[in-house]
């Protein structure tokens, strides 16, 4: 059986391989939808009728699946961030397992469904918990000097961006600002996921081999 470094670096590994897969998936289908792939809200790709429909979903319960995968792998340095990743897996592979009708309608501005409702909830709440996850490594002794940055830089971007976000959705509705700051919010979330099971990997490994002038005065 590997030992617990050598699981810590396999488990952070297949992490970052499914948010990778999941986000190029979810790509995938969003390129497939007619029309501008910049227009709209992002989960439109996945309603029904749509080329990839089934693919774009699949792909976000992919990427659900390297968000619990992390939590599990960074649940030795800190298990209120384990939690909040594990927690924002679950809403994530909901939003992909109940999509929204055509258009993504959201109260005020269109009538809506129980399933647009639930996916929209499902979602935000979702990004919330993950950027609570990047706040709690940003600011965690317990994390390697690469993952705090890597999460403090994600913030950076996430907490202005996700706030406009929300104005926007709450005040003005489906339209080209609001798809472009939905965007770049995912490329963030998905650039924080991969980049910080690349440096879980990573650190366990350098914490599992010894440095060489240790190594010279065991062997002498």
């Amino acid at each position: 059986m590997p030992s617990l470094p050598v699981r810590r670096r396999l488990v952070a590994a297949l992490a970052g391989a499914a948010v990778l897969v999941g986000a190029l998936t979810m790509l995938a289908g969003l390129v497939a939808v007619p029309g501008p792939w910049t227009a709209g809200y992002v989960s439109e790709a996945g309603t029904t009728g749509m080329p990839l429909a089934g693919g774009y979903r699949w792909g976000l319960i992919g990427l659900a699946l390297g968000v619990a995968l992390l939590g599990r792998a960074l649940r030795r340095d800190s298990r209120p961030v384990a939690v909040l990743l594990g927690a924002a897996a679950a809403l994530a592979a909901c939003s992909g397992a109940v999509p929204c009708t055509g258009g993504c309608p959201l109260p005020p501005y269109e009538p809506t469904t129980v399933a647009d409702v639930t996916h929209t909830v499902a979602s935000v709440v979702g990004m919330v918990l993950l950027a609570g996850a990047m706040a709690l490594v940003a600011f965690s002794a317990s994390f390697d000097a690469v993952s705090r940055r890597l999460a403090a830089a994600a913030l950076v971007f996430i907490v202005p961006l996700g706030g406009a976000l929300g104005l926007i959705m709450l005040f003005v509705g489906r339209g080209a600002l609001g798809a472009t700051l939905e965007r770049v919010l995912l490329v963030v979330a998905v650039s924080w996921l991969i980049g910080t099971s690349v440096a879980t990997a990573a650190a366990g490994r350098a914490r599992r081999e010894p440095r060489p002038g240790r190594r010279a005065m065991v062997d002498g």
